[in-house]
């Protein structure tokens, strides 16, 4: 059997057992926090001074702090691109006969859940008054028309291998500058993004679940996947960015050196998250694996420190480039 084929026998076998991940990872929409819970309520007589108070607040955060907060907007805004691209993995139908199948469930639950992180910070961004919300939407607008590759073409192992990392890195980014923004005095953004790491980690462990139990069904397809998607190195969905006039990933380098000046995420968070999924999968305690995935495995193990040998020489520009999103004297 090929290795599609044994990729959809894998994928079929384990559907059942969706509904009860998107029972233990998902929230109903009812019970779930909405954007509105932290924001000005329109509706109410004090929305005008809740406003200028949140205005007020936001006048202590710094240029590269904006930057981010922008970029990981535009990143969650972007939400059509993902969820188009994970209806089109293989064994996840919802035509045909496995029409409407619990994988395809999952994909929309999720996108809905994440659905609300950027509707929430996009609104926080607009009311603050301190970017350019213009240039964020160009750049939005842009990030999904152009679609994008991140290496997992239409193999559920790569896209689960995806997922699962990519979740994790955005669980530390937001958390991260959530907890920048409550140092700053700004206990409303703060509690925001801090909440939104809380909904990246929970679906971070929903996808980690997803690769065990593939890991349990197919362990050397599983750790063929996982080894090349390193060797490709996980590309973040920012790494398309592009300003208005730009083309296709010109401005993710800027961004990148910003969250690294500050700290938020990191070549050194890339490699932790590297070692904790080798961890929590026991890569090291797989048996009956084929010399193939022996070799995967091999280099999987290996391959934290040797990038934690790159990290160390790496070296970032302090200098700030100026996004059209900020303003070059920070703040509008």
């Amino acid at each position: 059997m090929s290795a599609k084929n044994i990729r959809l026998e894998v994928m079929r076998a384990i559907e059942p057992k969706v509904a009860g991940f998107i029972e233990d990872f998902l929230i109903p929409p009812e019970d779930i926090w909405q954007p509105t819970d932290f924001l000005p309520d329109t509706q109410s007589d004090n929305f005008l001074s809740d406003v200028d108070a949140l205005r007020e607040e936001s006048k202590e955060l710094g240029y590269d702090f904006w930057v981010t907060m922008v970029a990981d907007t535009i990143t969650e805004e972007a939400l059509p691109t993902y969820e188009s691209w994970l209806m089109d993995v293989e064994g996840i139908d919802q035509h045909g006969e496995y029409k409407r199948n619990g994988w395809a469930k999952w994909v929309r639950a999720w996108t809905a859940e994440e659905n609300r992180h950027g509707d929430v910070l996009n609104k926080y961004l607009y009311l603050s008054g301190r970017v350019n919300m213009r240039e964020i939407e160009i750049t939005t607008q842009h990030l999904i028309s152009d679609g994008f590759d991140i290496g997992t073409d239409r193999d559920p192992y790569k896209n689960f291998v995806y997922t699962t990392f990519q979740e994790l890195a955005t669980n530390i980014s937001h958390k991260r500058v959530g907890q920048m923004a409550k140092k700053k005095g700004n206990a409303l953004l703060g509690k925001m993004c801090t909440i939104i790491a809380g909904d990246e980690m929970r679906h971070h462990v929903a996808y980690r679940e997803f690769v065990k139990t593939i890991l349990g069904e197919d362990p050397n397809g599983m750790l063929l996947a996982f080894a090349d998607m390193m060797k490709k190195k996980i590309v973040m969905p920012a790494h398309f960015l592009r300003e208005s006039g730009g083309t296709i990933g010109t401005a993710f380098e800027n961004f990148s050196n910003c969250a690294q000046r500050l700290g938020v995420y990191t070549a050194i968070d890339y490699i932790e998250i590297l070692k904790k999924l080798n961890s929590y999968w026991e890569l090291e305690s797989l048996r009956t694996l084929n010399d193939e995935a022996e070799k995967a495995r091999d280099y999987l193990l290996k391959l934290p420190a040797r990038l934690e040998r790159i990290a160390t020489r790496m070296k970032f520009p302090e200098d700030q480039y100026r996004f059209k999103w900020v303003e070059a004297n920070g703040m509008i």
